[in-house]
Order: C-alpha cells, then sequence, then structure tokens
C-alpha cells in the first residue's frame, strides 16, 4: 500500500509530497527517475535517495514499512551538505552525511510521540550515547508533553539517532513528524535552492531543446549545463530525459493512447517513446502503467 500526501503551505515551495508505503508481501518494487530527491526512513534506518538515471528494484519484505519526503526537482539546494551528482544513483545513510546527522529535532517538535502513555521508554536503546546536549538515560520512563518545562521537552536528539528509537516500535506518523521537524529546521537556516530550478526543469519537461532552455534564461549551455548538476545532480540533457518521461508516463495513466502520449510529450514517434521508457525504467510503458498485466 502507498499513500502520498501533500505538504503543508510552508514546506510547498521546496517538497513535492510526504509518503508513506508498508509493503503487503515480499516483493522487488520498482523505482524509477523522476528527477526528485527523498529522506526515507525504512527497516535499516534513515536514508537518502538520490536523483537516479535508471531502474532501481528495491526488495522489500512483507511488513515492512517505509515513510519519506519527497523534494521538488530542483528544490534541494545544499540541504544534504554534499554535491547532488555525488548523490546520483546512490542510497546513502544519514549518517554519512555530517551536515545532516547532527540536525537537531525537538521533542516538543514531534506531536505523535511527546504525548504517548510510554513516553520516552524508547530511548533506552540510546543511553550513553552522545544525542544533543543531554545524557538520555535522565528521560528514560518519563512522560514529555507540551506542558512540561523547556528544559526537558526542548532538548535536542539528532536526526541521525532517531531511528534508534526501536524504529519498529515507533508509529509511522512518528517518524514523519521526526523527519519534518528536521527538514523545518534545517530550511529555517537558508539553504536556498536555485531560483531558475523550477524554470529549468518545466521548461525541458515542456519539449523546449536545451539550446532553448538556456537562450530564454539568459545562460549559455555551458552556464546551464553547471548549473543542472548542482541544481538536478546531472546534465539537462539527463533532465530533460528524465522529465519528459516522467510526463509521458503521467498522460500514459491517465489513459491517454501511447501515440499520442510521444506526440504531446515532444518524442520524435512512438518507437522513440518506447526506446526512452525501458533505457529509464527497464521495462515498457504498458508494464509501468499496469503493473501485473
Amino acid at each position: 500500500m502507498y499513500v502520498e500526501r501533500p505538504p503543508t503551505a510552508d514546506l510547498a515551495g521546496r517538497l513535492a509530497c510526504v509518503w508513506r508505503q508498508v509493503s503487503e508481501a515480499d516483493a522487488t518494487q520498482l523505482v524509477v527517475p523522476d528527477a526528485c530527491v527523498d529522506l526515507i526512513w525504512g527497516p535499516e534506518g534513515l536514508f537518502v535517495a538520490g536523483p537516479d538515471t535508471g531502474p532501481m528494484p528495491t526488495p522489500m519484505a512483507s511488513g515492512d514499512t517505509f515513510v519519506g519526503i519527497r523534494f521538488r526537482p530542483g528544490a534541494v539546494g545544499d540541504f544534504f551538505g554534499v554535491p547532488l551528482q555525488e548523490l546520483r544513483d546512490q542510497r546513502v545513510r544519514v549518517s554519512d552525511l555530517p551536515s545532516l546527522r547532527d540536525q537537531p529535532v525537538r521533542v516538543s517538535d514531534l506531536p505523535s510521540l511527546r504525548d504517548q502513555p510510554d513516553g520516552l521508554a524508547e530511548l533506552t536503546s540510546l543511553h550513553d550515547q552522545p544525542v544533543g546536549v543531554f545524557a538520555l538515560s535522565s528521560l528514560r520512563d518519563q512522560r514529555v508533553s507540551a506542558s512540561d518545562p523547556p528544559s526537558l521537552r526542548d532538548q535536542p536528539i539528532r536526526l541521525a539517532d532517531l531511528p534508534s528509537l526501536h524504529s519498529a516500535d515507533v508509529a509511522p506518523t512518528g517518524r514523519l513528524d521526526a523527519m519534518l521537524a528536521a527538514v523545518r529546521e534545517r530550511l529555517a537556516r537558508e539553504v536556498p535552492a536555485d531560483p531558475a530550478g523550477a524554470a529549468i526543469a518545466g521548461a525541458l519537461r515542456m519539449g523546449r531543446s536545451v539550446g532553448e532552455v538556456a537562450w530564454d534564461l539568459g545562460f549559455s549551455e555551458r552556464q546551464l549545463h553547471r548549473r543542472s548538476l548542482v541544481t538536478f545532480g546531472y546534465a539537462p540533457k539527463i533532465l530533460q530525459r528524465i522529465v519528459r518521461f516522467q510526463r509521458a508516463l503521467t498522460l500514459a495513466r491517465a489513459g491517454v493512447p501511447l501515440a499520442e502520449v510521444a506526440v504531446t510529450a515532444g518524442y520524435a514517434d512512438q518507437a522513440h517513446l518506447s526506446h526512452d521508457v525501458k533505457r529509464l525504467s527497464g521495462v515498457s510503458m504498458r508494464h509501468l502503467v499496469s503493473p501485473a498485466g
């Protein structure tokens, strides 16, 4: 089961959606390129799914739960503290990203965790680890609510340490609250995105050539290439291929005939569409639209 919902208004400029997926059987989930970057909490902890250029089959066991925050194409900026091209086609643990793993999250920012009857008993697994500015052993077995003293409810927990809260026992809503709190805090610390990012992706999605997009935005093609690497993690030609593919996939899922999809999405013909779809996803468009077929 996969469910996504839009972000809150204050994050809508940077995030495409937040989502949750629970695997109902042992299976392999096919992840295809979408020019987005996701922060994900899964069975193995917190990790970043970088910008993909090809299919990423992901094994999932029955009952596995994933929650994620998806950044809009071009809206990541320096959020992860490393050049996006270094995350391309990678799945990187948050603990391996110093500027992100130390991002503080306050208990008072986690409404789904702070008022639970069991309180912070789950924090026993972090006993004696340096988390924020306090020893978590002092909080064990205590309930933290919004009315508690600031010295207790406002202590920070590192984002990278959150999965140690016995993640199997923390509800998906609690995981998402923690992630959103960290994202909100980090974005408030001035990690701007390229203001031209949305325009670049939008123009390429609508069929403009790389040269035309550069001209329209007042860049040389070399400048656009450099900007695209920083903003999206790959060159404009690859970005063009991916956003065009995503537009075609949206049209096909809406029931548009494939010949019409090819023309509308900017492909030379249906054979060109089929070639690009197979190259980016490893399967046919019909399989993407109806996986069980």
